[in-house]
């Protein structure tokens, strides 16, 4: 595939089918407009139903037949770092692209890249440690061994974004383990991805074991979910679209692994540092312009500060540079879709009629692409939907609370549980608070750090399952026990004369 990511020339993506870019069975193809420009910047091969089922049934080769499920794991761990350092010699383009199609600053894409590298050089790590167990316990004439076998062909389904970065939380590791992927992107960032593609291809990763298709989720993503050669499904998007996927799964009994939606709480203590809970406040809602499911899109300050505290987060949000991502400077880019565009200021809206006080922001901004004013509620109440639904953009809702026991209550209570944050200089309150919060990641006296080092996912509605983490490729993998006899044994049949 010749990629082209110069200005001049949109980027041509075609599908990755067992080791060939190819175009769409019935030649479809669909077209990228930048958000934040609106030109267009990439044109793609759009895969249908009878690509769906050429990739699976070429990753089910690669995985029945082909090299990589029985390669050393030292050999695998080679070509994953091989991907990891030409990530990083590609770093600038795999950026800009990131930033034409998502709309996010290149700074905040650059950083996106480089730490997806990190991911792949954790994962090659994991490829060489990953192990069974076996057990000398069971008797002079028993011997027990437990394998851990790659679970076979993984449908992967990922987000619009973070498109590489969540990516590399999966693909990397389904690969250390020993699968076969069909790698599905968002349609409308899917340029990172299959620049991924052909480093895979370069760093030799042999055909079909890694298979790529641009296309609709309805269409393309149901075939992977549905379809029954495909072991296990890791997606990560909305909550109701993961509801779907599960459901559909079930008649094939798939693994299924989700990563979902978030309502992210950040509690605010009296004794807080103040001006780091408030930098790390405004930084975590207008990150990547809120469009994030770690987002820490509800603060809940105690009463004693509540005001000030507020007052202080909507000055500092008024400075927060919103502007083009190629603008030096710029801290908050463009919305990715027109959709999505729409859903956050009906957000907005819904939660003006229901009584929240607009303190900053809440409108498009009058400027060509698709960009919206950072904006804060206060008035917030726990009722409200603004405090419960995930609105995915830059909109910050300010909740009260008294006590400890009263702040752990509203934190938990929505139907998510995917991170939080607890700001205090008192050890005692952090601590309580962080074991009590049921929420896979919490923070503390700091907001939206990761390391590949640490497992990510939710409880109760954002989601299946972990990602990274020292037992990141163990998802991907079966147990198989091995119940081994030693010496004779012992005739059932004599035994019962």
């Amino acid at each position: 595939m010749n990629a082209r990511t110069n200005q001049e020339s949109p980027y041509q993506g075609r599908l990755l089918i067992d080791g060939q870019w190819c175009d769409a069975a019935d030649g479809a193809r669909l077209e990228r407009r930048s958000p934040a420009h609106d030109q267009l910047v990439a044109v793609y091969a759009q895969a249908g139903v009878q690509d769906a089922q050429r990739a699976v049934a070429a990753a089910r080769r690669a995985f029945d037949q082909g090299p990589w499920p029985q390669m050393k794991g030292a050999e695998r761990a080679r070509i994953l770092r091989q991907v990891a350092d030409a990530i990083l010699v590609r770093k600038q383009a795999l950026a800009r692209m990131e930033s034409l199609e998502n709309g996010k600053p290149l700074a905040q894409s650059l950083a996106e890249i480089e730490g997806a590298a990190d991911l792949w050089q954790y994962a090659a790590s994991l490829a060489r440690t990953l192990h069974g167990d076996s057990y000398n316990t069971l008797g002079q004439a028993t011997l027990g061994v437990v394998l851990r076998e790659p679970i076979g062909v993984v449908g992967i389904i990922t987000p619009w974004n973070f498109p590489f970065l969540i990516v590399s939380q999966k693909l990397p590791f389904a690969l250390a383990a020993g699968c076969t992927c069909v790698v599905k992107p968002a349609e409308v960032t899917s340029g990172t991805t299959l620049m991924l593609g052909e480093i895979l291809l370069e760093a030799g990763v042999p055909a079909g074991a890694v298979n790529m298709l641009v296309g609709e989720g309805s269409v393309v993503g149901e075939a992977l979910v549905t379809h029954p050669d495909v072991d296990m499904l890791s997606f990560t998007g909305s909550t109701a679209v993961g509801k779907q996927a599960l459901a559909q799964s079930a008649a094939t009994l798939k693994k299924v692994a989700l990563e979902l939606g978030g309502k992210n709480p950040q509690i605010i203590f009296a004794d807080c540092d103040w001006e780091a809970a408030v930098d790390a406040v405004v930084y975590g809602v207008f990150f990547n312009a809120g469009q994030c499911c770690n987002s820490g899109s509800r603060i809940l300050v105690q009463d004693a500060i509540a005001e000030k505290f507020s007052a202080a987060v909507v000055e500092r949000s008024r400075h927060v540079r919103v502007g083009d991502p190629f603008a030096e400077g710029t801290q908050v880019g463009a919305i990715t879709t027109h959709k999505q565009l729409a859903s956050i200021l009906a957000h907005i809206e819904g939660a003006r009629r229901d009584g929240a006080q607009l303190a900053l922001g809440g409108a498009r901004m009058n400027r060509p692409g698709l960009y919206i004013e950072p904006t804060v509620l206060t008035g917030v109440t726990r009722d409200m939907a603004i405090a419960k639904q995930e609105v995915f953009g830059p909109v910050l809702s300010v909740l009260r609370f008294g006590t400890l026991a009263e702040a752990i209550e509203l934190a938990n209570s929505t139907l998510y549980g995917l991170s939080a944050a607890v700001w205090s200089r008192d050890f005692d309150t952090c601590l309580t608070a962080a074991r009590r919060i049921r929420a896979g990641t919490v923070w503390v006296n700091t907001f939206l750090e990761g390391h590949a080092e640490l497992p990510f996912g939710g409880y109760r509605e954002s989601g299946i399952g972990r990602e990274l983490g020292r037992l990141a490729t163990e998802d991907y993998t079966e147990t198989k026990t091995l119940h081994m006899h030693l010496g004779a044994r012992a005739d059932w049949y004599l035994a019962q004369a």
